[in-house]
Protein backbone atom coordinates (compact mmCIF):
# COMPACT_ATOMS: atom_id res chain seq x y z
CA UNK A 1 0.00 0.00 0.00
CA UNK A 2 0.98 3.94 -0.64
CA UNK A 3 0.50 6.94 1.11
CA UNK A 4 -0.18 9.89 -1.66
CA UNK A 5 -1.03 12.32 0.45
CA UNK A 6 -1.18 13.01 4.11
CA UNK A 7 -2.29 16.18 5.83
CA UNK A 8 -2.39 16.89 10.01
CA UNK A 9 -4.59 19.71 11.81
CA UNK A 10 -3.40 20.47 15.68
CA UNK A 11 -2.27 17.23 16.60
CA UNK A 12 0.40 17.78 19.10
CA UNK A 13 2.83 21.21 18.51
CA UNK A 14 1.82 20.27 14.36
CA UNK A 15 -1.22 23.48 13.54
CA UNK A 16 -0.85 22.33 9.63
CA UNK A 17 1.80 20.00 7.98
CA UNK A 18 0.57 18.99 4.46
CA UNK A 19 2.83 16.39 2.70
CA UNK A 20 2.25 14.40 -0.85
CA UNK A 21 5.07 11.62 -0.45
CA UNK A 22 7.24 9.57 -2.54
CA UNK A 23 6.27 5.90 -3.35
CA UNK A 24 9.45 4.70 -1.68
CA UNK A 25 12.20 7.13 0.68
CA UNK A 26 10.70 9.92 2.23
CA UNK A 27 13.17 11.64 4.71
CA UNK A 28 11.92 14.22 7.34
CA UNK A 29 14.34 16.09 9.45
CA UNK A 30 14.65 18.77 11.44
CA UNK A 31 15.63 19.48 15.37
CA UNK A 32 14.12 17.66 18.41
CA UNK A 33 10.79 19.48 19.68
CA UNK A 34 10.11 20.40 15.94
CA UNK A 35 7.19 18.40 15.18
CA UNK A 36 9.26 14.81 13.36
CA UNK A 37 7.79 12.20 15.51
CA UNK A 38 4.56 13.76 15.49
CA UNK A 39 4.02 13.72 11.93
CA UNK A 40 4.86 9.74 12.31
CA UNK A 41 2.92 9.28 15.33
CA UNK A 42 -0.44 11.23 12.78
CA UNK A 43 0.37 8.43 10.41
CA UNK A 44 0.70 5.44 12.91
CA UNK A 45 -2.90 6.16 14.13
CA UNK A 46 -4.44 5.80 10.71
CA UNK A 47 -3.72 1.65 11.46
CA UNK A 48 -7.10 2.69 14.04
CA UNK A 49 -4.66 1.75 16.83
CA UNK A 50 -3.91 3.17 19.62
CA UNK A 51 -0.71 6.00 19.78
CA UNK A 52 2.57 3.89 20.35
CA UNK A 53 3.44 7.10 22.53
CA UNK A 54 0.36 8.37 24.49
CA UNK A 55 -3.12 6.44 25.58
CA UNK A 56 -5.28 9.52 26.18
CA UNK A 57 -6.34 11.45 23.42
CA UNK A 58 -6.12 14.67 25.13
CA UNK A 59 -2.20 14.60 24.76
CA UNK A 60 -2.75 14.20 21.10
CA UNK A 61 -4.27 17.59 20.61
CA UNK A 62 -2.88 21.16 20.78
CA UNK A 63 -2.47 22.88 23.49
CA UNK A 64 -5.53 25.43 23.78
CA UNK A 65 -7.77 23.48 20.95
CA UNK A 66 -10.50 21.09 21.34
CA UNK A 67 -9.67 18.84 18.44
CA UNK A 68 -7.09 17.03 16.13
CA UNK A 69 -7.73 16.32 12.96
CA UNK A 70 -5.76 13.79 10.36
CA UNK A 71 -7.02 13.54 6.66
CA UNK A 72 -5.18 10.42 4.71
CA UNK A 73 -5.29 9.28 1.12
CA UNK A 74 -3.63 5.83 0.24
CA UNK A 75 -4.25 3.45 -2.37
CA UNK A 76 -4.55 -0.07 -0.95
CA UNK A 77 -5.72 -3.70 -2.71
CA UNK A 78 -5.50 -1.78 -5.61
CA UNK A 79 -7.85 0.84 -4.35
CA UNK A 80 -7.85 4.63 -3.92
CA UNK A 81 -8.94 5.17 -0.41
CA UNK A 82 -9.62 8.54 1.32
CA UNK A 83 -9.86 8.63 5.46
CA UNK A 84 -10.22 11.31 7.88
CA UNK A 85 -9.96 10.92 12.18
CA UNK A 86 -11.06 13.58 14.11
CA UNK A 87 -9.68 12.96 17.62
CA UNK A 88 -11.57 15.00 20.58
CA UNK A 89 -13.09 13.30 23.28
CA UNK A 90 -13.52 10.21 21.14
CA UNK A 91 -12.33 9.18 18.10
CA UNK A 92 -13.86 9.73 15.04
CA UNK A 93 -13.51 7.62 11.71
CA UNK A 94 -14.83 8.62 8.01
CA UNK A 95 -13.89 6.52 5.64
CA UNK A 96 -13.95 7.02 1.89
CA UNK A 97 -16.95 9.27 2.83
CA UNK A 98 -18.77 7.22 5.65
CA UNK A 99 -18.69 8.03 8.97
CA UNK A 100 -17.78 4.18 11.13
CA UNK A 101 -18.73 2.93 14.38
CA UNK A 102 -15.07 2.84 15.51
CA UNK A 103 -11.71 3.60 13.92
CA UNK A 104 -10.93 0.09 14.05
CA UNK A 105 -12.38 -0.13 10.91
CA UNK A 106 -9.17 1.08 9.14
CA UNK A 107 -8.19 -2.71 10.17
CA UNK A 108 -7.22 -4.64 7.40
CA UNK A 109 -7.44 -1.37 5.03
CA UNK A 110 -4.43 0.34 6.23
CA UNK A 111 -1.30 -1.40 7.11
CA UNK A 112 2.22 -0.02 9.01
CA UNK A 113 4.59 -1.09 10.70
CA UNK A 114 6.32 1.34 13.62
CA UNK A 115 9.76 1.06 14.25
CA UNK A 116 11.22 3.57 17.39
CA UNK A 117 13.72 4.12 19.82
CA UNK A 118 10.91 2.16 22.11
CA UNK A 119 11.22 -1.05 19.89
CA UNK A 120 14.63 -0.75 20.20
CA UNK A 121 14.27 -1.57 24.03
CA UNK A 122 11.80 -4.83 23.25
CA UNK A 123 14.28 -7.28 24.14
CA UNK A 124 15.18 -5.36 27.84
CA UNK A 125 11.54 -4.39 28.62
CA UNK A 126 8.96 -6.35 30.42
CA UNK A 127 6.45 -9.28 28.90
CA UNK A 128 4.23 -6.71 27.64
CA UNK A 129 5.93 -4.90 25.51
CA UNK A 130 6.84 -8.34 23.81
CA UNK A 131 2.99 -9.02 23.72
CA UNK A 132 2.19 -5.79 22.13
CA UNK A 133 4.57 -6.74 19.59
CA UNK A 134 2.02 -9.98 18.62
CA UNK A 135 -0.99 -8.31 19.24
CA UNK A 136 -0.68 -5.08 16.87
CA UNK A 137 0.68 -7.60 14.39
CA UNK A 138 -2.26 -10.45 14.41
CA UNK A 139 -4.67 -7.46 14.62
CA UNK A 140 -3.46 -5.42 11.29
CA UNK A 141 -3.62 -8.62 9.05
CA UNK A 142 -6.81 -10.31 11.37
CA UNK A 143 -8.98 -7.36 12.21
CA UNK A 144 -11.04 -10.37 14.01
CA UNK A 145 -8.40 -10.68 16.43
CA UNK A 146 -8.48 -7.53 17.94
CA UNK A 147 -12.40 -8.01 18.68
CA UNK A 148 -11.50 -11.15 20.28
CA UNK A 149 -8.72 -9.44 22.44
CA UNK A 150 -11.29 -6.90 23.39
CA UNK A 151 -13.84 -9.21 24.49
CA UNK A 152 -10.93 -10.97 26.43
CA UNK A 153 -9.60 -7.78 27.93
CA UNK A 154 -13.48 -6.98 29.36
CA UNK A 155 -13.93 -11.02 30.63
CA UNK A 156 -10.66 -10.30 32.25
CA UNK A 157 -11.63 -6.99 34.17
CA UNK A 158 -15.02 -8.32 35.13
CA UNK A 159 -12.76 -11.18 36.79
CA UNK A 160 -10.44 -9.04 38.48
CA UNK A 161 -13.59 -6.68 40.09
CA UNK A 162 -15.37 -9.59 41.58
CA UNK A 163 -11.93 -10.44 43.31
CA UNK A 164 -11.31 -7.06 44.65
CA UNK A 165 -14.98 -7.04 45.84
CA UNK A 166 -15.17 -10.46 47.60
CA UNK A 167 -11.85 -10.32 48.84
CA UNK A 168 -11.09 -13.36 50.88
CA UNK A 169 -14.70 -14.32 50.49
CA UNK A 170 -13.72 -15.28 46.87
CA UNK A 171 -13.05 -18.55 48.16
CA UNK A 172 -16.07 -19.56 49.28
CA UNK A 173 -18.05 -17.91 46.30
CA UNK A 174 -16.11 -19.77 43.40
CA UNK A 175 -19.36 -19.79 40.97
CA UNK A 176 -19.42 -16.06 40.51
CA UNK A 177 -16.53 -16.85 39.21
CA UNK A 178 -17.28 -19.69 36.62
CA UNK A 179 -19.17 -17.19 33.82
CA UNK A 180 -15.60 -15.21 33.87
CA UNK A 181 -13.67 -18.09 33.84
CA UNK A 182 -15.23 -19.78 30.95
CA UNK A 183 -15.32 -17.13 28.81
CA UNK A 184 -11.52 -16.15 29.46
CA UNK A 185 -10.76 -19.32 28.58
CA UNK A 186 -12.98 -20.09 25.47
CA UNK A 187 -11.22 -16.60 23.94
CA UNK A 188 -8.10 -17.14 25.79
CA UNK A 189 -7.72 -20.47 23.70
CA UNK A 190 -8.01 -18.33 20.36
CA UNK A 191 -5.71 -15.85 21.13
CA UNK A 192 -2.95 -18.62 22.22
CA UNK A 193 -3.95 -20.12 19.24
CA UNK A 194 -3.27 -17.14 17.04
CA UNK A 195 0.05 -15.93 18.81
CA UNK A 196 1.61 -19.63 18.16
CA UNK A 197 0.87 -19.93 14.57
CA UNK A 198 2.24 -16.50 14.08
CA UNK A 199 5.13 -16.70 16.08
CA UNK A 200 6.30 -20.09 14.22
CA UNK A 201 6.14 -18.06 11.30
CA UNK A 202 8.02 -15.13 12.66
CA UNK A 203 10.64 -16.80 13.97
CA UNK A 204 11.57 -17.81 10.73
CA UNK A 205 11.92 -14.97 8.99
CA UNK A 206 13.71 -13.41 11.64
CA UNK A 207 16.17 -15.63 12.58
CA UNK A 208 17.39 -15.40 8.54
CA UNK A 209 17.44 -11.89 9.31
CA UNK A 210 19.25 -11.61 12.00
CA UNK A 211 21.39 -14.18 10.29
CA UNK A 212 22.09 -11.94 7.30
CA UNK A 213 22.72 -8.39 10.00
CA UNK A 214 25.43 -10.93 11.85
CA UNK A 215 27.17 -11.94 8.93
CA UNK A 216 26.17 -15.67 9.89
CA UNK A 217 27.89 -15.43 12.90
CA UNK A 218 25.43 -15.31 15.41
CA UNK A 219 21.90 -17.58 15.86
CA UNK A 220 18.93 -15.85 17.05
CA UNK A 221 15.68 -17.29 17.57
CA UNK A 222 12.59 -17.37 20.17
CA UNK A 223 9.03 -19.05 20.79
CA UNK A 224 5.86 -18.04 22.60
CA UNK A 225 6.10 -19.03 26.18
CA UNK A 226 2.70 -21.41 26.27
CA UNK A 227 3.23 -24.75 24.56
CA UNK A 228 4.76 -26.99 21.42
CA UNK A 229 2.87 -24.76 18.33
CA UNK A 230 1.39 -27.47 17.01
CA UNK A 231 -1.60 -27.78 20.40
CA UNK A 232 -5.69 -27.77 19.18
CA UNK A 233 -7.57 -24.98 20.26
CA UNK A 234 -9.08 -27.95 22.34
CA UNK A 235 -5.63 -28.58 23.72
CA UNK A 236 -4.88 -24.93 24.48
CA UNK A 237 -8.07 -24.56 26.70
CA UNK A 238 -7.87 -27.61 28.61
CA UNK A 239 -4.05 -25.95 29.94
CA UNK A 240 -5.72 -23.09 30.09
CA UNK A 241 -8.57 -24.29 32.38
CA UNK A 242 -5.98 -26.04 34.43
CA UNK A 243 -3.58 -23.42 34.73
CA UNK A 244 -6.55 -21.22 35.73
CA UNK A 245 -7.45 -24.06 38.72
CA UNK A 246 -3.43 -23.92 39.69
CA UNK A 247 -3.72 -20.61 40.28
CA UNK A 248 -6.94 -19.60 42.19
CA UNK A 249 -5.02 -19.45 45.38
CA UNK A 250 -2.63 -17.08 44.16
CA UNK A 251 -5.41 -14.77 42.63
CA UNK A 252 -7.04 -14.88 45.40
CA UNK A 253 -4.25 -13.28 47.33
CA UNK A 254 -3.26 -10.67 44.78
CA UNK A 255 -6.62 -10.10 44.43
CA UNK A 256 -6.46 -10.64 40.80
CA UNK A 257 -6.09 -13.09 37.39
CA UNK A 258 -2.64 -14.06 37.08
CA UNK A 259 -2.74 -16.41 34.42
CA UNK A 260 -3.65 -16.55 31.03
CA UNK A 261 -2.64 -14.59 27.90
CA UNK A 262 -2.60 -11.24 29.45
CA UNK A 263 0.23 -12.67 31.34
CA UNK A 264 2.18 -14.67 28.63
CA UNK A 265 5.38 -14.10 27.26
CA UNK A 266 8.05 -14.34 24.21
CA UNK A 267 11.27 -15.59 24.83
CA UNK A 268 14.23 -14.52 23.11
CA UNK A 269 17.10 -16.74 22.58
CA UNK A 270 20.77 -15.25 21.11
CA UNK A 271 22.70 -18.34 20.57
CA UNK A 272 20.75 -20.65 22.46
CA UNK A 273 21.26 -17.67 25.82
CA UNK A 274 18.62 -15.63 26.87
CA UNK A 275 18.89 -11.96 24.85
CA UNK A 276 17.52 -10.02 27.83
CA UNK A 277 20.21 -11.09 30.34
CA UNK A 278 23.55 -12.31 27.72
CA UNK A 279 23.17 -10.41 25.02
CA UNK A 280 25.11 -6.74 24.24
CA UNK A 281 23.44 -3.33 23.40
CA UNK A 282 24.19 -4.36 19.88
CA UNK A 283 22.77 -7.72 19.99
CA UNK A 284 19.69 -6.55 21.70
CA UNK A 285 19.21 -3.77 18.97
CA UNK A 286 19.61 -6.77 15.68
CA UNK A 287 17.00 -8.84 17.41
CA UNK A 288 14.49 -5.65 18.35
CA UNK A 289 15.49 -4.87 14.06
CA UNK A 290 14.68 -8.14 12.94
CA UNK A 291 11.51 -8.48 14.48
CA UNK A 292 10.35 -5.43 13.01
CA UNK A 293 11.60 -6.25 9.48
CA UNK A 294 10.14 -10.11 9.84
CA UNK A 295 7.18 -8.32 11.14
CA UNK A 296 6.76 -6.25 7.54
CA UNK A 297 7.13 -9.09 5.72
CA UNK A 298 4.65 -11.42 7.68
CA UNK A 299 2.24 -8.70 7.24
CA UNK A 300 2.73 -8.47 2.99
CA UNK A 301 2.60 -12.06 2.92
CA UNK A 302 -0.51 -12.57 4.78
CA UNK A 303 -2.48 -9.39 4.07
CA UNK A 304 -0.86 -9.39 0.04
CA UNK A 305 0.01 -5.62 0.91
CA UNK A 306 3.22 -4.37 2.16
CA UNK A 307 2.89 -2.39 4.73
CA UNK A 308 4.09 1.77 5.45
CA UNK A 309 6.84 1.46 7.45
CA UNK A 310 7.81 4.32 9.98
CA UNK A 311 11.33 4.45 11.41
CA UNK A 312 11.27 7.27 14.34
CA UNK A 313 14.40 8.51 15.11
CA UNK A 314 16.61 4.94 15.29
CA UNK A 315 18.68 5.24 12.57
CA UNK A 316 21.71 7.36 14.52
CA UNK A 317 21.08 4.00 17.30
CA UNK A 318 22.50 1.85 14.52
CA UNK A 319 25.86 1.49 12.87
CA UNK A 320 26.73 2.03 9.20
CA UNK A 321 26.38 -1.61 8.35
CA UNK A 322 22.93 -1.92 10.19
CA UNK A 323 22.00 1.24 8.26
CA UNK A 324 22.34 0.05 4.91
CA UNK A 325 20.91 -3.45 5.93
CA UNK A 326 17.73 -1.62 6.49
CA UNK A 327 17.46 0.73 3.46
CA UNK A 328 18.37 -2.84 0.97
CA UNK A 329 15.66 -4.64 3.02
CA UNK A 330 12.84 -2.03 2.46
CA UNK A 331 13.38 -1.52 -0.82
CA UNK A 332 10.79 -1.24 -2.75
CA UNK A 333 8.53 -0.67 0.04
CA UNK A 334 6.58 3.31 1.29
CA UNK A 335 9.18 4.21 4.19
CA UNK A 336 9.04 7.52 6.46
CA UNK A 337 12.46 8.38 8.09
CA UNK A 338 12.97 10.75 11.05
CA UNK A 339 16.09 12.05 11.45
CA UNK A 340 18.59 15.39 12.65
CA UNK A 341 20.79 15.40 9.93
CA UNK A 342 19.51 13.08 6.78
CA UNK A 343 23.09 13.28 5.08
CA UNK A 344 23.99 9.96 6.42
CA UNK A 345 20.74 8.49 4.66
CA UNK A 346 21.01 9.92 1.19
CA UNK A 347 22.07 6.60 -0.01
CA UNK A 348 18.75 6.22 -2.33
CA UNK A 349 18.37 8.08 -5.55
CA UNK A 350 14.67 8.07 -5.33
CA UNK A 351 12.94 9.92 -2.77
CA UNK A 352 11.48 12.94 -1.30
CA UNK A 353 12.89 15.16 1.64
CA UNK A 354 10.76 17.16 3.83
CA UNK A 355 12.09 19.58 6.50
CA UNK A 356 10.44 20.16 9.81
CA UNK A 357 9.77 23.45 11.90
CA UNK A 358 8.09 24.82 14.29
CA UNK A 359 5.43 22.00 13.64
CA UNK A 360 5.50 22.75 9.29
CA UNK A 361 6.74 21.14 7.13
CA UNK A 362 8.39 22.09 3.80
CA UNK A 363 9.78 19.94 1.11
CA UNK A 364 13.10 20.86 0.33
CA UNK A 365 14.48 20.16 -3.63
Amino acid sequence: MKITDHSSFDFRNIESVHIVPHDEMNIIYGENGQGKTNLIESIWMMTGFYSFRARKNIQLIKKDRDEARIETKFISHGREQNAELKINQKKELILNGVKEESPRALMGSFYAVVFSPVTLGIVQDGPSERRKLLDVALSLMKPNYALIMSKYIRALNQRNNLFKKLGEKSRENRFYFEPWEEELIKLGSKIVKYRLDYTEKLNELASEIYSEVSSGRETFDFYYDFSPENMSIDDIAEKLRANTDRSWESDIRKLYTTSGPHADDLILKINGSDAKIYGSQGQQRSCALALKLAEASMIEKTAGEAPVVLLDDVMSELDEKRQTFILNYLDNRQVFITCCEPSTLLRKEKGKIFEIKNGKAEEIG
